[in-house]
């Protein structure tokens, strides 16, 4: 479990094929990080991957071919940057929102505009994810725990304070760039429940 709220900015080093369609990601190991527990689950862009070795200024993980198919981790190259959040321990703040990291989707930046301090970021997102979508909800967008503004079929936008602009992969992505997307987990439960009730809303 994880909260949204990335810790670090990490850059990956080195990109390996791991047979059958997986892959050995090596991302660089950021000071925050000194304490590190090799089987540890690190969201990587939100999702929750397990350290399979570390060193001291790398750590190294195994993505399957599924992982690649649905998450943007696939599209990876060396000198990219990656969000990076340890998981949550029992006791920690909660300052984001409920994030498990496993991936609903991937979406795509199609509009960027600074407004004073702010950045707006509008994304491109599978329809099938506009009814678990709503104004002022959660959704993770490459780990980040944000805020949804406004909802259209298929589009969402959110506003970015300029500390999350500046320590996250948001500032750096342009349009057209691909975005790992985690709906709120409490919705998605409420869409279970109603749907497993028979009751339409």
């Amino acid at each position: 479990m994880f909260t949204g709220l990335v810790q670090s900015l990490a850059r990956v080093v080195h990109l390996k094929e791991d047979g059958d369609g997986g892959r050995v990601l090596t991302i660089s190991r950021p000071e925050t990080m000194a304490k590190i527990d090799l089987g540890e689950s690190i969201a990587v862009n939100g999702c929750c991957l397990t350290v399979a070795a570390f060193f001291e200024d790398a750590l190294q993980f195994q993505a399957g071919p599924e992982t690649l198919l649905k998450t943007n981790l696939g599209q990876l190259a060396v000198g990219d940057a990656v969000n990076l959040e340890q998981a949550l321990r029992v006791g920690d703040r909660l300052g984001g929102h409920f994030v498990t990291g496993h991936i609903d989707g991937v979406g795509q930046v199609v509009r960027k505009e600074q407004q004073g301090e702010w950045l707006m970021i509008e994304f491109a997102s599978p329809p099938t994810f506009d009814e678990l979508m709503v104004n002022k909800g959660s959704i993770a967008v490459d780990g980040i725990s944000l805020t949804i503004v406004e909802t259209t079929p298929g589009r969402f936008r959110v506003m970015v304070i300029p500390h999350t602009r500046d320590h996250t992969t948001l500032g750096l992505k342009a349009v057209g760039a691909s975005v790992n997307l985690e709906l709120d987990l409490l919705a998605k439960h409420v869409q279970k429940l109603l749907a497993n009730l028979n009751v339409t809303i």
